[in-house]
């Protein structure tokens, strides 16, 4: 297997590029190579994905990440590259397999050539290392600032090799051939002395003074205006010595002879029909630089045969064309052959046509009429033939298909080609692309200050902040809002927001003389088939963020690779943008002000008949897949409760590998999930509403998303009652029940619980029940009362036994086993907690799995041994972490702490402590929290530190109070008695050390 990061990350096995998956998954590996064979903390992976603001998962998340990266591995090797330890993972790469490390050696190669005087040898090793590199720098395209700011080593150690082996080949009389190289160079990196001074040293090597003297007039410029200094003295010594002809500067093989000057060029017209600049121009820095720097290239890489193409993608109204008139009007002289300029109109329903076009060029470039070709092709090569030795730009505004631009193309590298398009135009060979995206806050503050003026806005700055908002930070929107208040200078910026913010006038408001919204997204929608408009429309009936490909195949009725090619449709004109992910998992969203126009067209084109049968597909799928991801979760359907609601299914390869890991794609469609529920409602769809709530309890619950939890429940059983649908209102009750127990509201849950086994016995629905009955049994052991607790437990594994479902009654055997342990009695527990590991391994649910083992470690505690305790822990706590089950973790992670406290490894045992006592309070579970606060005061208590032990019990006792659990309470008390007399003892003891009195 190779890693690659010298350029963009990439993982090849045999000659397979492999999918790392999402963002997280590629952050999370560029961490480790980056370090590779060497110890990451956790700590820093979570700082790398998430920043300084760590969300409370994010632990939970590194682990999910690691474990994808170990499957994928896995599956294609055979091993398992990444180790854990106790603070982090080391990622183990075997020597070449890394390129950075490749690069090092051969740098490292190099060098050694060098100083042995094999000079050429050196060379051939610096440019083989070089080689390596796949772009201008390691790790392109990974959005984390730990990682770009380890990453930039990498890139520095490049510039260093290179500025190295440059100045090998200048000492071996390489001048001229460097010349272009270098040029290039300096364009990416202005700051770098050293590469002037070399450039310097090249050009008047190669007979060319004036241009040598010139490199260092602009890099005083430079360096002046950037940072407020002169060029150090190396440069400056060297600008000296080209003044004086110093012959230090020659070579041995200096050239003794001066190329004759070339015969000038024969006068023809020089077009400049390039449109005026923007005055009001803002912004657009960086992408202003990436054009500047490829049209630099133009004419002067001698590597470089094929004519230079940049093409400036983004959605309507974003300011293509803007940016590409600006940057012309920047760089036109270096073009001093003329430029060319031609708004194709690809967006509208007649785009103008090559032919035209080319008619429009060979004019400008002095062809007269009467000797103007008739056909296409003739046309193409008069007009190639008289830019083939011309420095002309071309620029092609909006630009609708490659086939209207190919014989628009000059035929040698001296010209350049500058295109604006709705679409990428993937199929232009060789292409630069820049893509545009909508301006940030500060870029849209000051454009709506240029264009209204800067005293106005400084006026009114949160209403300007807001109008920003309203206009989705879309540059042609900020200018038709801006233009407005410039033209009633008696209206407020408030008085504008005020209408904007009523979204069915939006783009109305968002219209000024010949520039509106409206009319700009409509070109682009009319120019596509009428399946995508159709998807377009459809998809604007989710009230979400973002949305997948299968959304779009459930709308429409269709399979999902003919959706996927109309989302490509949707995504190459600009309607909607990718939101990440990749393949099956692959996320869209609309722009702000293009999901209003989708909306328009919703409620105009859609009929509510098919609006309503689109919704109801759309959600039978999500139930489909929810329900699909529960039991891969799980291991089977197991403890859920199923309504009636029609499913909209996938096939099966599709679905397995949509849910292949379940939780991650339940976090990728929390959105949905949340929204899909009340939209259920909303519309009648009653029975796929409590459905679709009950199936996102597996979300809900493991990621500890509480407020969702409530809220989706609250609008689900709110439809049932409604609609006086038991069954549904019963299983509300319950999974509602649930959630207080996660909350420690013990009494609320009670109630529900008991009103919903009322409901289940009514309709006689036993599954039902028995889940509802295996949840009071809990309750009653919290509260004490065992007797009653096991009888409502054996009730319903009577009820599972019969209906053949292993996983819950194993679930329910390891409750069981729960109360013979606190009832004193671990043999008994020992055989009910054996019958329930078989059951749950024979189900497949490894969540319930852990649960027995936790069960299981308790029972060897309660049996004095630690050793065996500490190993099923150890166990347990490697699975719970891989299905990424935080709130599980915090109770294993207690009962370890607890064993290794037993065994006398007391840091040991601090560490998983304290660990538990985070997670818990991470996710919200009072009772974890006060167990392990127990264990950390019995842990101070063997450490004969009385003190610390009286302040974890006093917190534990507090907690255990809130929850009402009286077993745990009475525990509690006992052990801070104990804590408080060792105190009063330690408190009495005199200056001898003796008890005093």
């Amino acid at each position: 297997m190779e890693f690659r990061i010298l350029g963009p990350l990439e993982v090849i096995a045999d000659t397979e590029r492999l999918d790392i998956g999402g963002t997280r998954q590629r952050i999370t590996l560029a961490h480790l190579l980056l370090d590779a064979n060497r110890l990451v903390t956790v700590d820093r992976l979570a700082e790398a994905i998430y920043g300084e603001d760590l969300p409370s998962t994010a632990r939970a998340q590194v682990q999910i990440c690691i474990s994808s990266l170990r499957r994928l591995f896995a599956a294609h090797t055979g091993a398992d590259i990444i180790s854990t330890h106790s603070r982090g993972y080391i990622i183990r790469v075997e020597e070449g397999d890394l390129d950075a490390q490749r690069f090092e050696a051969l740098s490292a190669q190099a060098r050694r050539a060098r100083n042995a005087g094999d000079l050429d040898g050196a060379v051939r090793t610096y440019r083989e290392a070089l080689g390596l590199w796949r772009g201008e720098e390691a790790l392109q395209g990974i959005e984390s600032r730990p990682v770009q700011s380890a990453a930039s080593r990498l890139t520095e150690e490049r510039m260093t090799t290179n500025e190295d082996c440059i100045q090998l080949e200048l000492e071996l009389g390489r001048h001229q051939e460097l010349v272009g190289e270098l040029t290039r160079l300096i364009d990416e990196y202005p700051l770098r002395e050293r590469l002037r001074g070399q450039l310097m040293l090249a050009l008047y090597r190669s007979g060319r003074r004036a241009e040598a003297l010139q490199v260092y007039r602009l890099a005083r410029e430079t360096m002046i205006e950037e940072l407020g200094i002169e060029p150090n003295d190396q440069l400056q010594r060297l600008e000296h010595a080209i003044l004086t002809a110093d012959e230090s500067l020659d070579t041995p093989a200096k050239a003794t002879t001066i190329p004759a000057e070339p015969p000038p060029a024969p006068t023809v017209a020089v077009p400049f029909l390039l449109p005026s600049a923007i005055a009001d121009f803002t912004g657009r820095t960086k992408q202003i630089d990436a054009i500047e720097r490829e049209l630099a290239l133009a004419g002067e890489d001698p590597a470089r045969f094929a004519v230079p193409i940049i093409i400036v993608a983004g959605k309507g109204g974003i300011g293509k064309t803007t940016v590409a008139v600006h940057t012309a009007h920047m760089v036109a002289e270096r073009f001093p052959d003329g430029q060319l300029f031609a708004d194709l109109h690809g967006g509208a329903s007649r785009q103008v046509s090559p032919m035209h076009v080319l008619e429009r060029f060979l004019r400008a470039l002095g062809v007269p009429g009467s000797s103007m070709p008739e056909g296409l092709e003739e046309r193409a090569e008069m007009y190639r033939d008289l830019l083939a030795d011309r420095r002309t730009l071309i620029v092609l505004d909006d630009a609708a298909t490659e086939s209207q631009v190919l014989p628009l193309l000059p035929g040698t590298r001296m010209s350049a080609v500058l295109i604006t398009s709705r679409s990428r135009l993937a199929g232009l060979a060789g292409a630069i692309h820049v893509d545009m995206d909508i301006f940030d806050a500060d870029q849209s503050m000051e454009l709506l200050g240029r264009i209204a003026g800067p005293a106005r806005v400084r006026s009114e700055v949160e209403s300007a902040k807001a109008l920003a908002e309203l206009c989705g930070q879309l540059p042609l929107a900020l200018r038709i809002a801006g233009a407005r208040l410039s033209a009633r200078p008696h209206w407020s910026i408030e008085q504008l927001v005020n209408r904007l913010e009523d979204e069915t006038r939006r783009l109305d408001e968002l219209n000024h003389g010949d520039m509106g919204i409206r009319a700009s997204i409509s070109l682009t929608y009319e120019s596509v088939g009428a399946d995508a408009r159709r998807l377009f429309r459809r998809l604007a009936i989710l009230d979400t963020g973002h949305f997948s490909v299968w959304t779009g195949a459930a709308l429409l009725g269709l399979p999902f690779t003919d959706a996927e090619d109309l989302f490509d449709e949707l995504a190459d004109a600009q309607l909607i943008e990718s939101a990440g992910g990749y393949g099956v998992h692959g996320l869209y969203r609309f722009h702000d002000l293009i999901r209003v126009f989708a909306r328009e067209c919703l409620a105009g084109e859609e009929t509510p008949a098919d609006r309503r049968a689109a919704l109801e597909r759309m959600l039978g799928a999500l139930l489909f897949l929810a329900e699909a991801a529960n039991r891969r979760a799980y291991g089977g359907d197991y403890v859920q409760i199923h309504s009636d609601a029609p499913r909209w299914p996938l096939p099966e390869r599709l679905t397995a590998q949509i849910v292949a890991e379940p939780l991650p794609w339940y976090e990728r469609e929390r959105p949905l999930l949340v929204s899909g529920i009340r939209l259920a409602a909303q519309a009648g769809f009653v029975d796929l509403s409590w459905d679709l709530a009950i199936s996102a309890v597996t979300l809900f619950e493991s990621r500890v998303y509480l407020d969702d939890w409530r809220e989706t429940h609250e609008v689900a059983l709110a439809a049932v009652r409604h609609t006086s649908n038991v069954r549904g209102e019963a299983a509300m009750l319950y999974s509602r029940g649930s959630l207080h127990i996660t909350e420690k509201r013990f009494p609320e849950a009670r109630r529900d619980f008991e009103a919903a086994t009322r409901l289940f016995d009514d309709i006689g629905d036993d599954t039902g029940t028995a889940l509802v009955l295996r949840n009071i049994a809990f309750l009653d052991r919290m509260s004490g009362d065992y007797e009653q607790a096991t009888a409502h437990y054996e009730r319903a594994l009577s009820m599972f036994t019969s209906t053949g479902d292993q996983v819950a009654s194993a679930y329910v055997l390891h409750n069981l086993a729960q109360l013979r342990l606190e009832t004193g009695d671990p043999e008994g527990a020992s055989n009910l907690l054996s019958e329930a590991l078989e059951l749950s391994r024979q189900g497949g649910s490894r969540r319930v799995e852990t649960q027995v083992l936790h069960r299981m470690g308790d029972t060897y505690l309660g049996w004095d041994e630690p050793a065996l305790a500490a190993e099923i822990f150890d166990t347990a706590l490697a699975m719970v972490r891989e299905i990424g089950d935080p709130a599980g973790e915090a109770y294993i992670l207690n009962g370890l702490g607890i064993a290794r406290l037993r065994l006398g490894e007391t840091a040991v045992a601090e560490d998983a402590l304290r660990h538990a006592v985070r997670l818990a309070r991470t996710t919200g579970d009072r009772l974890a929290e006060a167990r392990s606060l127990l264990g950390l005061g019995e842990l101070a208590l063997a450490c004969e530190d009385a003190e610390h032990a009286v302040i974890h019990f006093e917190q534990a006792l507090s907690l255990f109070q809130s929850i009402r659990t009286p077993a745990y309470e009475a525990r509690a008390l006992a052990m801070l008695t104990e804590a408080r007399t060792m105190r009063g003892s330690e408190g009495r003891m005199g200056e001898s050390g003796e008890l005093v009195g």
